[in-house]
This record gives structure tokens, sequence and C-alpha cells, in this order.
């Protein structure tokens, strides 16, 4: 039912004065809760990028079997995240938020079952498999809080948020370092035992303070919409780029480390952490820069800086240098924080600047703006499951880099033309100046997201 005390009936961010009475307050309270529920989510998704280090010889994995592993959680994070996103249309933001949070002890009680020598290879799969779900709160979370901030405190709002869930990566494998620091190499299930109390604290957390919006409703019709809107695979292919990277490369880091430069779980433990954490910090700083100086020109530059750090690893790796490594590998991570900050804003610019055309076409304000939230969270969720693709795709390259020639170069050197595929991209869309008249007016209000 949409009419209980949970449910707000009306909801209007754009009204200043609304913001400022109630909106506001109410807003920040559902981004803290809803930021700890993706924080937990993306610490579970993530769970199998730590649960590799733990696995020595008795468990019979072999490196490119381990790049698999940690390969499925975002194959099932990105088609999770569909379903996910028209969940909180469907069943209201903080209802879906608590059935998301509780979902995450299936994977975490079935990885404490099987986590010992002697599992089979397919069972750790479906184990593996099965932390997809945390993937999917990213989704959900980022969709849920798009509609509760007004435009013009979107990118910070929506940097927060995913950054606050991002950092659930790097706390995570700073967990599984105090444990192997502490316990040893065989006592993974301390790591699963520390998180399952968590889970039951954020589900009770977002029962207790968070809200369902009443003007959300399920509209499978916007989905549907956002498929045939071209910006929405461009942004997607954007976002495989920055968000890709982000995950894939937290998911690989600590395998390349071991298999690339020979540490041990101890030693690749104490440096997984630093690249996602800077990772997951400085993305609402990416939101913050795109709102004050365009999405689409943060996002160009940022591209630039990525591949020029890909060229610093693939060097690094080629001459297996360390620190230089270290240097462009963090760098990469870095980046692609600032860049999940600014490609995220500069969705719902995309669709309010098409909004404007159909205000333009004689729409009325509030039917244009409500059309646009429809299409931009509708959006989001496409993107956020195209994108964490990336992560799949980065963990499958350096498999076969590693099958193919011992070393993680060939993987390196395909990143650096991805990521001038993803500037070029950037420029030639949402930058360069528009040679057609009768669509110079909406490219400029592109280029200014």
């Amino acid at each position: 039912m949409r009419t209980s005390a949970r449910w707000i009936q009306e909801w209007d961010p754009e009204d200043t004065a609304f913001w400022e009475r109630t909106g506001k307050r109410t807003a920040n309270r559902n981004l803290l809760f809803s930021v700890l529920s993706e924080h937990i989510g993306f610490s579970i998704w993530s769970l199998w990028s730590v649960m590799v280090l733990f696995m020595g010889k008795p468990y019979h994995v072999d490196p490119a079997g381990k790049f698999f592993l940690v390969a499925m959680p975002t194959l099932v994070g990105a088609f999770v995240r569909i379903p996910y996103t028209v969940a909180v249309a469907r069943f209201g933001g903080r209802n879906w938020t608590i059935v998301s949070a509780v979902l995450l002890l299936v994977p975490t009680l079935a990885a404490a079952y099987v986590m010992h020598p002697g599992t089979s290879y397919t069972t750790f799969m479906v184990v593996a498999a099965l932390t997809g779900v945390g993937g999917g709160n990213f989704a959900s979370s980022m969709t849920n809080i798009n509609a509760f901030f007004p435009m013009r405190r979107k990118g910070w709002a929506l940097g927060l948020n995913a950054g606050g869930g991002n950092i659930g990566v790097p706390v995570i494998q700073l967990v599984a370092l105090a444990v192997i620091t502490w316990a040893g190499a065989n006592s993974p299930r301390l790591v699963l035992g520390i998180y399952l109390p968590l889970i039951v604290v954020s589900a009770t957390c977002a029962a207790l303070f968070m809200d369902n919006l009443a003007p959300m409703k399920s509209d499978t019709g916007a989905l549907a919409a956002t498929l045939r809107e071209k910006h929405t695979w461009l942004m997607s292919v954007l976002y495989i780029g920055s968000f890709g990277s982000f995950i894939g490369f937290s998911f690989a880091f600590g395998l390349v480390l071991q298999n690339q430069f020979g540490r041990t779980p101890l030693e690749a433990a104490q440096l997984t952490f630093i690249g996602p954490l800077l990772g997951s910090l400085i993305r609402p700083l990416g939101g913050w820069l795109a709102d004050r100086h365009g999405g689409a020109r943060i996002t160009f530059w940022n591209f630039v800086t990525m591949a020029a750090a890909a060229g610093v690893v693939t060097y690094a790796s080629s001459v297996r240098s360390l620190p230089v490594f270290l240097v462009g590998f963090i760098g990469l991570f870095v980046f692609a924080g600032v860049g999940n900050g600014s490609t995220y804003k500069m969705i719902p610019g995309i669709f309010d600047a098409k909004a404007q055309d159909r205000i333009a076409a004689g729409e009325s304000q509030e039917a244009a703006a409500a059309w646009s939230r429809r299409m931009s969270g509708a959006a989001i969720g496409v993107i956020g499951a195209v994108g964490a693709l990336g992560g799949l795709f980065i963990n499958l390259a350096f498999r076969q880099s590693f099958l193919d020639t011992g070393s993680g170069t060939p993987a390196f050197a395909s990143f650096l033309v991805a990521y001038a595929v993803c500037f070029a991209l950037t420029w030639a869309v949402y930058l360069r100046r528009p040679t057609a008249a009768p669509d110079a007016e909406r490219a400029v209000a592109l280029a200014r997201t």
C-alpha cells in the first residue's frame, strides 16, 4: 500500500521553498542510510576478490581460475541491476532497500559453508555468482536517491551515494588484511562473521529511517524508452570505461600483484585496498566538478588521464617495476573514481536538456520535469548494468593475458586503447561544436551537463 506512514505522497525537490523547508532534511536522511546499505552491498559484491587471497595450494585453483572466479559476481551483478532499478518504483525505495539488504545474507552464509579445501570449483563458481546481488544494490540505491534530489544537487548527491558505496570494496579488503595479519590465511570465515551482523544492521536502519516516494511509479515504459535512446548506449560505453575499470581493477588487483610481481597473499592484501579506497573517496569530487564545470568536460579530460595512466602501467608491467606499476595503477583507480562521478552527473543532465525541448514544443514544465525524472531514473539502471560488465571484461582480459603470456602487459595495452576510444567518443558527441543549426541548441545543452 502506498498510503502508510512510510510513503511520502508529494515530492517536488525542484521547488526551492519545499526543498529548504522539508525536502533537504528528508533527502539527506535517506541518502545517509542509502549509503550504508550500498556500502555493505559493495563489500559483499567484492567478497571473492578477498576470498581468493585465502585460497592457497590446498584449494587447487590456478591463477586463471581465480580470475574467472572473481569475474562471476560482476557478470551477475550487471544483470540484476535492471530488475533492481524497476523494483524501487514498484515496491518503494525504503522497502526495496530492506529486501536487498536481507538478500545479502544468502551469499555470505553460502560462502561461510563452502570456504574450505576440497570444495569443487563449480561450487565456488555458483557461490561467487550469488554475491552478484550486491551489485544490484547500487542500481536501486542510485535510482532511489536520484528521485530525492533536485537537478542542481544531483552530481554531489549521486557522487556521495556511489562513493560511499564504492568504499565497501577497500573496506572489505582492509578487513581481509586484518584477518590475514592476525589470524593467518586459513581463516576466511572470520571475514564473513564480521559482515553477517552488519547486513542485519543495514536492513534495520533502512526499515527505521528511510522513506518511499509515492510519485515514483513502476514504469516499464520509461525503461523501454531509454533502450531506444542513443544516449543511453553512448553513456553506457563511457560508464564501462569508468566504473567498469574501478570494479574490475578492484577485483583483480590482488591477483595481479601475486601473479605479475610474486607477492604473497599478505603482501598483496597490504596494497590492494589503496586504489579502491582513493577511487571511492574521490568519486563525490567527480560529481562536484561536473556540477561546476560540466560533466562532459570533466569526463573527457578524465579519460585522457586514464589513457596516460594505462600507458604508465603497461610500461611498468613490461619491465616488472613494482613502484612504477603501483603509481600508475593507483592513478587508474583515482581517475576512474572521478569519471564515475562525472559520467553519472551527465545522465540526468542529458534528459533535463531534452525536457527543455519538450517545454519548447508546448509541454508543461511539470510534465517535462516528470518525464526527465522517469527517463533518467530508468537510464541510470540500464547504464549501471552495462557499465558493470566492464568489470567482467577486465577480469577476462587479465585471465587471457596471463594464460597466453604469463603477464598482464597485453591486457593493460588493450585498456589504453579502450580509454582512447572513450575520450574520443566524449569529445565527438558531447563537446565538439555542432555543425548542423537545428541541433545546435540541444548539443550546447548536452555539453553543459
